[in-house]
């Protein structure tokens, strides 16, 4: 197929390479504008645009496709694709795009539509400790993320799974599924399906308001809480008065009848919660790089008894 390929992130890279592996002519790459990073704000390409570099593939960076003009909707008609792929690209497509390609444009969406449709699918099927959550392939319409299903795949979500784990695992689901669908879609072997609106939920994006830990829920809702923020916008507490961010953790059995955020046992951080006990396995103080707990605690010992969040 002739492919214009939509994304960002290096969640979209895998689909991207795994598109070019798999023989298809991926006439144009289409992503965000660079953007300022790190202290002297140089200007960083997205990892996409890497990828298309690497292969000399032209690149486009609109500010916006709906309100850019006609000059890259003139760009798309005159590469006239099969297909518009797009994952994780981060901006909407108007119906003048979505007019375009032969098969329509395909979206890489990493939840089992038609839940967690949105900017934050994957962290949020962590954050509310769901068991399983998968890749579904989609034609986009004008609606976010309301188009009908092509196929999907699911995975178990682990027990210590960070979202940045499962964001990883998914974007190699997401590369192996894309090809499937494209395949299939030219064969004429999929039906696409009406998402359920019944049974359909939201996934934001993201805030740094959601990081700070509220040790009085339980040991459980803590732990998925920091699974789901790892590694942005991370969840954190204080202590002594600093931030304290904290990156992997596990649920501890048993107990205490120490007050919520006491940390009692100072050899390995396990903290009370409302419920239960969890222990932080990986965090970052506050000037500080990030590492292993027990790192940490070898340069910097904490006290039994001390209380964090205050």
């Amino acid at each position: 197929m002739k492919i214009v390929f939509m994304g960002t992130p290096d969640f979209a890279v895998p689909s991207l390479k795994a598109l070019l592996e798999a023989g298809h002519k991926i006439q144009a790459v289409f992503c965000q504008p660079d953007k300022p990073k790190g202290r002297g704000m140089k200007l960083v390409a997205p990892p996409v645009k890497n990828v298309a570099s690497e292969n000399n593939i032209p690149v486009y960076q609109p500010v916006s496709l709906k309100n850019s003009g006609d000059e890259y909707i003139k760009i798309l008609e005159e590469l006239a694709p099969d297909c518009i792929v797009v994952a994780a690209y981060g901006k909407i497509l108007p119906k003048s795009v979505l007019d375009i390609p032969k098969y329509g444009c395909v979206n890489v969406h990493g939840s089992l539509l038609p839940k967690y449709r949105g900017a934050g699918p994957i962290q949020w099927a962590v954050l509310n400790d769901e068991k399983t959550t998968g890749i579904t392939t989609m034609l986009m319409g004008e609606g976010l993320d309301t188009g009908d299903m092509l196929l999907k795949c699911e995975t178990e979500i682990g027990e210590n799974e960070t979202a940045a784990e499962l964001f990883d695992r998914l974007a190699v689901m997401g590369a192996d599924l894309i090809v499937e669908t494209l395949d299939k879609l030219e064969k004429g072997e999929v039906i696409p399906e009406p998402q359920n609106e019944e049974e359909a939920t939201y996934a934001p994006m993201l805030t740094k308001e959601l990081s700070s830990i509220d040790f009085s829920k339980s040991a459980r809702e803590v732990h998925k809480q920091i699974c789901g923020l790892s590694d942005w916008p991370c969840a954190s507490t204080l202590i002594g008065g600093k931030r304290l961010k904290i990156y992997h953790s596990e649920i501890v059995d048993g107990n205490s009848d120490k007050p919520a955020g006491t940390v009692v046992n100072n050899k390995d951080l396990t903290v009370a919660c409302g419920e239960g006990l969890v222990r932080f396995t990986e965090i970052q103080a506050e000037g500080s790089k990030r590492m292993p707990t027990a790192d940490y605690l070898r340069g910097k010992p904490i006290a039994e008894g001390t209380v964090l969040g205050i």
